[in-house]
């Protein structure tokens, strides 16, 4: 499978891409040169600044600097737009002294990936928000969240799929059916409601760690039918064969012959079956955060952080707020393209 696996050039790319965005979440406070909560008060929604190697006074420089940003009102409009001052640079360095943070809640550090000198320079290459605070630094917080969620919620999921779809499968009769029904009553609710109605069951006095986590146990309760009807099916043609008579003849349970034998032989159906289902995972957060009864301020998440383009008008003048989207769009992408080559590598007929 991994030889067959290779060969899939789109399917390899898109591997490493999710690598790299899930070590920048994993590593988001080193990488983010502000802290997602800091506001600049002097720059809201200023536009994302550009990076120049070349200025008229001192030529050109090998290292990147950005220029200070002028804010002008229309008298007329009243609109607030950003000039760039190019009387004032700010040079990028690497490995700077920042706001100081808490690395994954253990010690404390103020070193960031990249900034300027002054911590209170404006360095804003993705902009900002109607509260002055760096929209890069907190995309990068906000995948932590919102990849997180995908990978818990599909873990729960897969545990349900598997232990409910195997027995259903294997044993049959009355279990079978009342699983079965369950599937089927689960399945003609419309997902978007049934989401909407459990997030707002929750709590609202509960903090964001406790709404996160309820979350998640919501999204595998409603998303495991899936997987266990494929493995329902697969067990189900598997069950009279040879060797699951032996396991049986030999005295072994019927949840270690589900465990070590029948679900072990379609291992990569259930590895493509996963994939394909994390991207839905992570759709649905960003859904319920977005409509504001998902995760909620001060947590950053990308669905959270699209809560500010609900406005058409904030979209005419501040269309940088929806890069949190094309986040979205390109995780979403990398995860199907990977399903792909992994269906691909795991049919044996191809």
């Amino acid at each position: 499978m991994w030889w067959k696996f290779k060969k899939h050039k789109i399917a390899m790319a898109a591997g490493v891409v999710l690598v790299l965005f899930y070590m920048s979440a994993l590593f988001c406070e080193f990488l983010s040169p502000h802290l997602p909560l800091d506001r600049y008060t002097s720059y809201k929604n200023a536009p994302p600044q550009t990076l120049h190697f070349y200025d008229k006074e001192s030529g050109f420089s090998l290292r990147p600097f950005v220029y200070d940003m002028k804010m002008k009102v229309n008298e007329q409009t009243f609109l607030r737009t950003f000039q760039p001052d190019t009387s004032k640079k700010y040079y990028i360095h690497f490995f700077v002294k920042g706001p100081e943070y808490r690395m994954w809640g253990l010690f404390k550090t103020d070193i960031h990936l990249f900034g300027t000198k002054d911590m209170r320079a404006p360095l804003f290459l993705a902009g900002t928000d109607d509260l002055g605070r760096d929209l890069l630094s907190r995309m990068i917080y906000g995948g932590r969240i919102s990849l997180s969620f995908g990978v818990l919620g599909i873990v729960l999921t897969l545990i349900l799929g598997l232990l409910l779809g195997g027995l259903s499968g294997y044993l049959g009769g009355v279990t079978d059916t009342i699983v079965q029904r369950s599937i089927d009553l689960l399945i003609c609710i419309p997902t978007i409601p049934l989401w909407m109605a459990l997030s707002a069951a929750l709590p609202r006095d509960w903090s964001a760690l406790e709404i996160y986590f309820g979350m998640v146990i919501i999204f595998s309760i409603i998303g495991w039918t899936g997987l266990a009807r494929v493995v329902r099916g697969k067990i189900l043609s598997l069950r009279e064969e040879d060797f699951t008579m032996a396991a049986r003849l030999a005295g072994a349970s019927d949840l270690r012959i589900i465990r070590k034998h029948l679900l072990p032989s379609f291992a990569s159906y259930t590895i493509v079956t996963v994939t394909l289902s994390i991207p839905a995972t992570i759709l649905g957060e960003t859904a319920l955060s977005f409509l504001g009864i998902g995760l909620a301020p001060p947590v950053v998440s990308w669905g959270v952080l699209l809560q500010d383009s609900q406005n058409l008008e904030t979209l005419a003048h501040h269309p940088w707020l929806l890069w949190p989207a094309a986040l979205i769009i390109v995780t979403v992408l990398m995860f199907n393209f990977l399903g792909d080559g992994l269906r691909d590598a795991a049919d044996p007929y191809k």
